[in-house]
């Protein structure tokens, strides 16, 4: 086996290792009625706290918009914060401090 191949095996490795290690979105039920991607909602978060890091995200029934949406906590600096995104419409429902018993 040449350099190359180690290389790209490790590569591999380290790729499939952080897929299986990766949990499911909770929520993830909801998914089809969702107009609005993860990928989008995480943008739009992302867009509200620059910077932050998003350590959890779910999908979840919540009064409030259409009733369905895209909830993260995001790190930024040392406080949480938690971002709502509507599911359908993609519209930032909350931007608030997580208190220390969050969800």
């Amino acid at each position: 086996m040449n350099t190359k191949s180690i290389g790209l095996t490790g590569v591999l490795l380290i790729g499939l290792a952080t897929i299986a290690s990766a949990k499911p979105l909770a929520g993830h039920q909801y998914l089809k009625e969702a107009k609005i991607t993860l990928q989008q909602a995480r943008a739009t978060a992302l867009h509200v706290l620059p910077g932050g890091k998003i350590v959890s995200q779910e999908l979840e029934r919540e009064r409030g918009g259409s009733g369905l949406r895209y909830s993260f906590d995001i790190q930024v600096g040392h406080g949480l914060r938690e971002v709502g995104v509507d599911a359908k419409t993609g519209k930032v429902l909350e931007n608030s401090v997580e208190g220390p018993h969050h969800d």
